[in-house]
């Protein structure tokens, strides 16, 4: 009885946790016009995701989870096994479509504007919900999952008050590679892109300034490319820890046509999932000094934090004694985060040579 409470407890905080980190980042763009752009689309579009699974999908993954009984009919097990798998897949490929658009921010700057219209911000998310519907209700309401190709969980001798997702190798294999396998590949090597271009212009920038006067600049460009290199193993890896072992152990259950799979495994790998709903708002928010801006005042009743807030004092100096203020005004972070560091890079260029100029284009306005 106490290991069951105290279960509730830890899985009612991670659903609180996913429910107010995820609200937090639709109100932060709402209330902030500097973050109401196309780019931040896809930031909202997985804050809702996120959101939508927290409060539809988890509640009764922690009924079933700690009671090991499920009360409410097998109709409605489908639709939450549905639901289940719509909401992760939308959120999985919403971190894809972040990616992305990461990519051709850095990679194509110029041309990043009239890459990402509005409308295909919109054909994209449609492409999502779209693509997470087909793997979702339509196979689990027509028994394409299962071996025997029949509606699971209504057939006759089907436990009555169990939930089961059944699974067949062609469903999972379909469903593993389409929504994690070849999307994790992508990510992971447009983010690996997007770094070598970063380090590429901060060698570039040490290289040209090494041996002049300008060495406390060149030594703030490295630790910016540390900081860009560490932003890039927090967010990619949060993604593989959280999600591998469940696509994993769902490909090898469905190819072996495995009919009891281990509970504990299963819920483990289930729940670490699900906890990437919780780190996103951190990880994809967070990073973001005009997010963090808006979290302050949100949290602090519109007054904002000023430690929260406040830049730090090594860059602080040197935007506030070397940079004219349209300049400093011009060289505010992006919602890319490696973008942000290679403007950080520029920015540190442009504050220890004289005479320096850098153009900074940022969703379409040349600055």
């Amino acid at each position: 009885m106490t290991s069951q409470i105290a279960l509730a407890v830890t899985l009612s905080a991670l659903i609180l946790l996913t429910v107010s980190g995820n609200i937090l980042v639709c109100l932060a763009v709402y209330s902030t016009r500097r973050l109401r752009n196309v780019t931040n689309c896809f930031i909202v579009s997985l804050a809702i995701t996120d959101f939508l699974l927290g409060v539809l999908v988890l509640p009764f993954s922690t009924l079933y989870q700690v009671t090991g009984d499920w009360p409410l009919g097998a109709h409605f097990c489908n639709i939450y096994i549905s639901l289940d798998v719509m909401l992760c897949t939308a959120s999985i490929l919403n971190l894809f479509a972040i990616s992305l658009d990461r990519y051709f921010s850095v990679t194509a700057p110029l041309h990043y504007p009239m890459l990402l219209l509005p409308w295909h911000v919109g054909a994209i998310l449609a492409t999502i919900w779209l693509v997470s519907v087909g793997v979702s209700f339509v196979p689990i309401h027509l028994g394409w999952n299962t071996r025997d190709l029949s509606v699971q969980n209504i057939r006759e001798g089907d436990p009555a008050r169990d939930c089961r997702f059944e699974l067949n190798p062609t469903y999972v294999l379909v469903d593993a590679f389409a929504t994690f396998y070849l999307p994790l590949v992508a990510m992971c090597w447009s983010y690996h892109r997007v770094f070598l271009i970063a380090r590429m212009q901060a060698k570039r920038i040490i290289s040209t300034r090494r041996g002049s006067s300008s060495s406390p600049g060149v030594t703030i460009l490295a630790l910016h490319e540390h900081k860009a290199t560490v932003t890039l193993a927090v967010v990619l890896g949060a993604f593989v820890v959280c999600w591998f072992p469940y696509f994993t152990f769902f490909t090898i259950m469905g190819i072996r046509n495995e009919d009891n799979p281990p509970r504990t495994v299963q819920s483990v790998v289930l729940w670490l999932g699900y906890a990437n709903s919780a780190l996103n708002p951190v990880l994809y928010a967070t990073l973001n000094r005009d997010f963090r801006s808006a979290y302050a005042k949100l949290l602090c009743g519109g007054r904002g934090c000023k430690k929260q807030t406040r830049i730090p004092a090594m860059e602080e100096g040197l935007m506030s004694r070397h940079a004219p203020p349209q300049q400093r005004a011009g060289l505010r972070p992006r919602t890319c985060v490696l973008l942000q560091e290679i403007e950080k890079g520029k920015k540190v260029d442009s504050n220890t040579t004289t005479g320096a100029t850098v153009t900074i284009v940022s969703n379409g306005n040349k600055r």
